[in-house]
Order: C-alpha cells, then structure tokens, then sequence
C-alpha cells in the first residue's frame, strides 16, 4: 500500500530519521560463539568436494559469518540467498555486485518452499566441483556437499526440496520456523541420482560477534535467534521503523489503520483491539476497584512479527541502506573476521 504524496508527506513529518541503538546489548541477545561446531564442519571437510553456504535473501549483506569462507575456504563456495519469494529484489543487480566485489561469484537466489530457481544448483556446483581438484577424493564417483549457514535461514528446506526436484520424494531433514531445529552435523542425504550427489546438514552457526546492534535487529527479525531474547516489543518498533522509512505501508490496509504511524504503542494498540487481543484488569481508584480494558502489546507484537515473516506485508530488503553505501554507524571497531581468528585460535574462549 502507497499513501497519496501529499499524505504520505503529512505521516513522514512525524517519522522517526533513525531507530534508538544506544543501549542495546546485542551480545545477550544471540548464544555464544559456537566454535564447537563449526570445529566439527572442519572435521567433515575430507568428507567433502564443495560447500554450498545458505543466507537470507533479506539480509544478503549483512550477518553471514565470516568464518565460513576462512575456514572452509579450499573448497568451492556457492552462496544461496533463500527466501527470495520475501525479498524485495528490485536491486538484485547492485546486490551481486556488491558480493563479486567480496569475492562471491557464484551467487543463486531461491526460494525453498517454492522450488524457485532450485534446479539451478545442482548444475552450478557440479560445475564447480569438475573445475576443481578433489585432492584424496579424486577417485569417488559420488559428490558429497556440505550445507552451511547461520540458523533458520533454510537449510534443511534446501536439502528437501533439492530431493523433491531430482528424486521426486519426500523429506530427509527436518525443518521448522524457529532457530536451532538442526542440531548436528548430519550423515550424508542423496538429493539426486544423476550426477550422484549427497548433502550434508550443520547446524547454524552465527558470527562470534554481531558487528552492531543494528545488523543484531535485521537478524531478529529473520528469526536467528528466538524472539524472547531481544523483545517483541523491540523487534516490532524496529520493523516499523523500517517499513515506514522505506515506504512499505502495507500493514496499514492489513490491519485496517487509519494511516500510516511510527508510533509502535499506538500501532500495537490498534492491532490488538483488532485482533481481540485485550485483557479486563481491575484498576483500584478513589470509588472503588474499576475494570479497564487493557492491550495485549506482547501478542500484538507477536502476530506484527509473525506477518511481516509471512510475507504479507510484502517483500522487503532489510539491507537497502547497506545497498545505499549508508552502514550502521555503531559498528564494532574490531572486525568480525579479526574476533572470528582469534576465537578459532583458543584465544577468547
């Protein structure tokens, strides 16, 4: 939904210019740096002919960890940004870019679910895999792929839909819409027969430090982590900070609001009363105990999050001001890739 220019100038003068970061420890609100399994993907690399790591076409730059590529850098590398169907893409073009200049050339946009641009990867990492050496796998006629990424970015999804498009069965790994469903390195799955080609599930494994608070908020809201760790409440404010600032207002028609607002209470409020999402509680005054209707701003923030993630609000690109060459102006000073070395090496354990 677009308001009108001369209402949406009305709304935006009211708008917040940026969300409140002071304050906010992002280092609660993810678990520690999980160098235990990201040691035993190493320990699987000799198992292994490519590494096929999976990301959040949401986020596409922001909150990868680094140590996948340091640590399993000397196999070939594809990077499937999954859940395009709730990406907006219009920049899909600046988006490659950005990650070639990285050093991440082999890039497929997905979408599990949907079997979108699936049937795409098997070619490129049998590609991959023929114009590399093998080293003491050189003689298997098989090829073995580990799947990697941080958690709830679709993994396990990948895995079952790979096997519905080239073996026409149903599922080997399970999966579920909160982090932490894979819990370890997994035995090898066939998802096709010609070329023979088996998968590997990890666990997800997120950076050892979240670069800022910020990047923190974007990977919330994608569901890394569970949502009671950083707040509802948080999360939902967030959200609404960004669908305003990029001018996706379609939570107003959701829900039936007025208008456009970036008042998160008042939002919130709305939607409970809509939801009938409301409590009796008894208010003791001067005459006496009075029963107020009261919101359920928890549950409200609940279902704002639970539809933002349904994609009805419409696709959206959580990095559109990274795209725009404006990055969160709390980054940590030290760098993820410096925090990851050290870790790895023993040295903050």
């Amino acid at each position: 939904m677009r308001l009108s220019p001369r209402a949406l100038r009305a709304a935006q003068a009211a708008w917040r210019e940026c969300f409140p970061l002071q304050g906010r420890d992002v280092a609660r609100w993810f678990p520690g740096h999980m160098a235990k399994g990201l040691k035993k993907m190493q320990s699987s690399l000799k198992l292994v002919d490519c590494v096929i790591e999976v990301h959040d076409a949401r986020i596409p730059l922001s909150g990868r960890n680094p140590l996948f590529r340091e640590t399993l850098g000397l196999k070939p590398h594809l990077l499937v940004l999954n859940k395009m169907d709730l990406a907006d893409l219009t920049e899909q073009q600046k988006i490659e870019q950005h990650l070639a200049g990285e050093g991440l050339k082999h890039v497929i946009f997905t979408s599990c679910i949907k079997d979108e641009n699936v049937k795409q990867i098997i070619p490129k990492v049998t590609e991959l895999v023929g114009s590399s050496y093998r080293y003491h796998r050189a003689e298997n006629l098989d090829c073995c792929i580990l799947v990697v990424g941080i958690p709830n970015v679709g993994k396990s999804s990948l895995i079952n839909s790979l096997r519905r498009q080239h073996l026409r069965t149903g599922k080997a790994a399970r999966v579920g819409g909160e982090p932490g469903i894979t819990r370890a390195v997994m035995s090898r799955v066939q998802v096709c027969e010609r070329p023979l080609i088996f998968l590997m599930d990890t666990p997800g494994v997120l950076a050892p430090r979240i670069e800022s608070v910020e990047t923190g908020l974007k990977l919330a809201l994608c569901g890394t982590v569970l949502d009671h760790l950083v707040g509802e409440e948080t999360m939902a404010d967030y959200l609404l900070y960004t669908l305003n600032r990029h001018q996706l207002l379609g939570y107003v028609q959701h829900y039936g609001l007025d208008s456009a607002c970036d008042d998160i209470e008042h939002v919130l409020k709305r939607v409970a009363v809509r939801l009938g999402k409301t409590r009796k509680v008894k208010v003791l005054t001067g005459t006496g105990d009075v029963n107020v209707i009261q919101p359920n701003y928890s549950a409200a923030a609940y279902d704002f999050l639970r539809t933002f993630r349904s994609g009805l609000f419409g696709p959206v690109m959580l990095d559109r001001d990274v795209l725009q060459g404006c990055p969160p102006a709390d980054t940590d000073p030290e760098p993820a890739e410096r925090q990851a070395s050290r870790i790895l090496c023993g040295q903050d354990v």
